[in-house]
């Protein structure tokens, strides 16, 4: 086998000459498990048979509600790694199923190198539609038809995953997709963009080439503009975000990610857009990147779950910034 590595791209992975792609994280797999005994139970149902890629399904098996809330996650790892199937995932939304007391559906994607974007973009889309034709009871997942109240879908996602969560809104809005999407959730979203959005923005160069150049020439090479490409400048680009394709919109941020200013300045761009929905905003000062995932006992992780399932269950639809 050849082992000349041609291009690394730490901490994901590496790229050999003869054209493999090693990824160096987010391989590991859960099956899924109908197995009675637990809170969730869980099965993989194909959703685009000419790529190959599977929807992961979540029930809370002990539920006596006939119709639940619907969440259509997607997942994070900067459109390179990670999958619905990895444990960091699959125990997310399991989690979130049980807490919220609704349905799940986890997107696979085609993931960048060997499939850069708009490949993702365009799978994520294709799952929706999918999950959409099941809307007057006669799709082909059971579960879904049996159990999915539409009058209650939701859109989430975190990192690269939160960033294709607003794409898929915007397009639910162009499309007008019906029923019409209730929520999505924006979790520490990956924009960026050549130029900081304002002065409290990351001003390091090399941090700002760093994240570029995962973008430019591992996930979207085909990018005209870069990392002005709007898919990825979506804060400091003029897009119009007047017909996002929702009722509410929750942005959370953390206070040492890299993306904090990214995330709270879509937020303002959001409110200021004309778009008329209602958007909270959830901040964790003291935390990291994702910090829900890789920690999700601590006490901030816990804290964040509960206005997670508050979105969802329509506890909750305040205004914090």
């Amino acid at each position: 086998m050849e082992t000349e590595i041609v291009s690394e791209f730490l901490p994901f992975g590496r790229i050999y000459k003869d054209g493999r792609v090693e990824r160096l994280t987010g391989t590991e797999i859960i099956p899924p498990s109908l197995d009675a005994t637990n809170d969730v139970v869980s099965k993989d149902v194909v959703y685009s048979t000419g790529h190959n890629l599977s929807v992961r399904l979540f029930l809370p098996h002990k539920s006596t509600d006939n119709k639940l809330p619907l969440l259509i996650y997607i997942h994070g790892g900067a459109w390179i790694i990670e999958s619905p199937f990895s444990p960091l995932y699959h125990n997310y939304v399991a989690e979130l199923v049980k807490s919220a007391n609704c349905l799940a559906v986890s997107i696979q994607y085609r993931r960048a190198p060997e499939h850069p974007i708009p490949a993702a973009y365009e799978d994520s889309w294709s799952a929706i539609q999918w999950v959409f034709s099941h809307a007057d009871g006669s799709g082909p997942e059971e579960w879904i038809n049996e159990r999915a109240d539409f009058g209650r879908v939701f859109i989430g996602g975190d990192s690269a995953g939160a960033n294709m969560s607003h794409h898929m809104a915007m397009r639910a809005g162009r499309e007008k997709l019906d029923p019409r999407i209730k929520g999505v959730a924006i979790v520490h979203p990956a924009f960026w963009g050549t130029d900081p959005v304002d002065e409290h923005d990351v001003q390091d160069a090399e941090t700002r080439s760093g994240i570029a150049e995962v973008w430019e020439k591992i996930a979207s090479p085909n990018s005209v503009n870069g990392t002005d490409d709007p898919l990825f400048n979506v804060v400091g680009s003029d897009s119009d975000f007047s017909g996002l394709g929702c009722e509410k919109v929750l942005v959370a941020v953390a206070g040492k990610d890299v993306f904090v200013r990214q995330g709270l300045g879509y937020a303002t761009k959001l409110k200021k857009s004309g778009w008329g929905g209602d958007v909270e905003v959830v901040v964790e000062e003291e935390e990291g990147h994702v910090f829900h995932l890789q920690n999700p006992n601590s006490e901030s992780a816990l804290r964040f779950l509960d206005r997670f399932v508050e979105f969802i269950t329509d506890g909750s639809n305040g205004d914090d910034l």
